[in-house]
């Protein structure tokens, strides 16, 4: 008997996600790495196809290839969005580009304040130290609306964050902050130890400061890795487990709702589509040569590593 020949699916929308960290012994074992810990947070489902780039190796994707994405995502990172290591320029020329294109961009922790550099912004070392743990963020007046949440477009000729909530915690593992924002930027989500939680730019820049793909069981196993490489000091540690035990967890359905929302934004619909990618690929070309003169001294060839959801 043949069996009728399935169909691929439709892939309607198209995340990269741009990775700048290696994976640890836990999240492979556990989770198939932080691709799948990403995918699980903030995909959908049927009808997505989500690309990872390895960009802490050099694997960045293809500046033809930009304007197929309706939205990247920028990881977390135990390197420093201050540093000058060449890829960290590298992402940073990638990020101005995809700004320029009007492309959604979502960063966190590390790649919230990349951000921030690449937009003009300050950072550098927190002031107050280390911050490890599940901490309360509290969202700026204006935003709460029973009415739901997400990132919505086109009221009054600007965007608007709606939140069921006026705080939420979040896992928050840093020892860099956002000392400035970048021009036209608004921060909007505050703590009591980090002031900038959360900025957006214009209705296609979100930051976030804490880690919200994390679960409690990553943070923990993170904790232990940074108190046996005496990277934070053991009460850092001890404080840090307290907080989990004490909120029982981050409200990572608020977080990864709000940031479903947004990236869902940037969809494009089919009669649209030929009309976008013509336009961002106009804004590609007119920052091409900043990036492409970035790319060139960075001495790495372009290597592509596209990965599908679920592929470990």
């Amino acid at each position: 008997m043949t069996m009728p020949a399935t169909k691929p699916p439709v892939v309607r929308r198209r995340y990269a996600l741009l990775l700048a960290l290696w994976d640890s012994d836990y999240a492979t074992k556990v989770y198939g790495g932080y691709h799948n810990v990403f995918v699980s947070a903030f995909g959908s489902g049927a009808g997505e196809r989500w690309d990872s780039y390895r960009v802490i190796a050099g694997e960045f994707p293809l500046l033809d290839d930009l304007a197929s994405y309706d939205g990247f995502v920028v990881s977390g990172s135990p390197h420093d969005a201050h540093g000058e290591e060449p890829w960290v320029h590298r992402l940073c020329a990638l990020l101005r580009t995809l700004h320029a294109m009007g492309k959604r961009v979502l960063g966190v922790c590390f790649g919230h304040q990349l951000l921030c550099r690449a937009l003009g912004g300050k950072v550098a070392r927190a002031r107050n130290g280390w911050d490890v743990g599940v901490r309360n963020v509290t969202f700026a007046r204006g935003l709460v609306n029973n009415g739901g949440f997400g990132f919505l477009g086109g009221l009054g000729g600007k965007g608007e964050l709606v939140l069921p909530t006026t705080t939420a915690t979040i896992v928050e593992v840093h020892r860099d902050e956002v000392w400035e924002i970048p021009p036209g930027a608004t921060v909007v989500a505050y703590s009591e130890k980090t002031r900038v939680e959360a900025f957006v730019v214009g209705e296609n820049v979100l930051g976030i400061q804490g880690h919200l793909e994390y679960t409690s069981d990553i943070l923990l196993e993170l904790v232990d890795r940074l108190t046996g490489q005496s990277a934070i000091d053991g009460s850092v540690g001890d404080e840090a487990r307290r907080t989990v035990a004490v909120t029982g967890g981050p409200d990572r359905a608020v977080w990864t709702g709000l940031c479903k929302s947004f990236l869902r934004g940037g969809l494009k619909s089919s009669s649209s589509s030929t009309v976008a990618m013509d336009v961002a690929g106009r804004a590609a070309g007119a920052a091409a040569n900043v990036v492409g003169s970035c790319f060139a001294g960075c001495g790495a060839p372009m290597v592509q590593l596209a990965c599908r959801a679920g592929i470990n």
